[in-house]
């Protein structure tokens, strides 16, 4: 998949600049952690959190999809994190390209910010 197949949804950007997610979907390992670390505005939180838990539940749903944990930053943050484990960075591509997941994607607001980023576990 590449960037330019993906329709308008909230802005991606990389915490790697050398990785970003788009190249990490070539990549043939597992299993892989998906984290990724949204930046959403106080008066979108609400009608946002609705549309991460349909996201959530639709991903949950799919090939490959091993566990899921999302989380809220305290303190007033605008952060909201998921920690996903997935059986291979070819089902999280697969997932993340369904045309279900693309729709629900293009509906977050325009002001939200994706920091997603695949990592391998190294130790315990």
């Amino acid at each position: 998949m590449n960037r330019e197949d993906v329709p308008k949804m909230a802005e991606l950007m990389s915490l790697d600049p050398h990785t970003p997610l788009f190249a990490q979907f070539k990549g043939k390992t597992g299993p892989i952690v998906l984290a990724n670390t949204f930046v959403v505005p106080e008066e979108n939180a609400e009608s946002f959190l609705a549309l991460f838990h349909r996201q959530a539940e639709f991903m949950k749903a799919q090939p490959g999809f091993v566990s899921l944990q999302k989380h809220r930053g305290t303190a007033g943050s605008q952060l909201l994190m998921n920690v996903a484990v997935w059986e291979s960075t070819e089902a999280l591509a697969t997932a993340f390209g369904n045309p279900e997941f693309q729709r629900l994607a293009a509906e977050s607001p325009d002001d939200v910010v994706s920091y997603p980023h695949i990592f391998e576990q190294i130790d315990v």
